[in-house]
């Protein structure tokens, strides 16, 4: 097996990107604001998870390893490889999913802002306002062009200064 360090390395930044992208604002600003019927909550949990899981078994590895050079124990080592082989084959579904779904992460974030904003574009005193505002602050974006009639009022109530077109 390859270098244990190689293995522990890669799992705490595996933890680490899990964790910084579960608990960034534009990541948990967008699932606090999506419907149930919005599947972007579902994807954002299940990376999380998945990703702690990697982690933790890729860490498993490298402890496994280590214990099998120090000691040379054939089993420790065999041990370490399954945890090794058992990431690998963890990550071939999350690489399919991840081909053949490439745009639904996208499209469900959209359908979460496509939402607000005609919230607040048809009800202006809408608690929807202060997520809209949120949004555009978090991800330095403002309004959108819609199909359904003006929206200056819209970016004027919600958009950072300096923002607004």
């Amino acid at each position: 097996l390859p270098n244990p360090l190689i293995f522990q390395l890669l799992g705490l930044s595996v933890a680490t990107l899990s964790t910084v992208t579960h608990y960034g604002l534009h990541f948990t600003l967008i699932s606090d604001i999506s419907l149930d019927s919005n599947f972007y909550r579902v994807i954002h949990h299940t990376a999380f998870y998945f990703g702690i899981c990697l982690s933790m078994t890729l860490i498993l590895a490298a402890l496994l390893s280590s214990a099998a050079t120090v000691r040379e124990s054939h089993c420790l080592s065999a041990m370490g490889f399954f945890c090794f082989a058992l990431a690998f084959c963890g990550l071939i579904p999350a690489a399919c999913w991840r081909y053949t779904h490439s745009t639904e992460v996208e499209n469900s974030m959209m359908d979460v802002y496509d939402f607000v904003y005609e919230e607040v574009r048809r009800n202006a005193s809408s608690f929807r306002r202060h997520e809209l505002t949120a949004i555009h602050e978090a991800f330095l974006c403002c309004g959108k062009h819609s199909p359904f009639g003006d929206t200056t009022y819209v970016e004027h109530k919600t958009c950072p200064p300096g923002q607004v077109h």
